[in-house]
């Protein structure tokens, strides 16, 4: 994962990146950005493939800001929509997206390694 993660920050693309919540000095929570890796998305979609926040720092209000910044980071890279891909059976991620104004858009698969290939659904915003 760190190699993963090494490349990912380090991609010279100006359309991708990742911002990051520090707190007392330390970073409790990050978000990443980029083009869409679906192929069934109209041109100029983003893409959000992560977001994190330590359990620690939940209900606190950071995922929130992280998930303001990285959407204002896919608006100002010139996306004009975004996706997402959320565990299906994740309800609280599902509503914490619903209430930032994403909704879902029909799609469902089980493609993501990361989440055991458990059924994941797409949430997409225009920006």
């Amino acid at each position: 994962r760190e190699a993963m993660w090494l490349g990912a920050f380090s991609d010279p693309d100006p359309k991708s990146g990742a911002v990051v919540a520090e707190a007392g000095g330390r970073i409790v929570g990050f978000a990443s950005f980029g083009r869409s890796r679906d192929e069934d998305v109209p041109d100029g979609t983003g893409e959000v493939p992560a977001i994190y926040v330590e359990p620690a720092a939940l209900g606190t209000g950071v995922g929130r800001e992280l998930f303001e910044a990285v959407t204002a980071a896919l608006r100002e890279s010139g996306f004009t929509r975004a996706t997402l891909w959320v565990l299906e059976a994740n309800a609280s991620a599902r509503r914490f997206y619903e209430r930032a104004g994403w909704s879902w858009d029909g799609s469902v698969s089980t493609h993501m390694f990361d989440c055991a290939n458990e059924p994941v659904v797409r949430y997409a915003v225009d920006l």
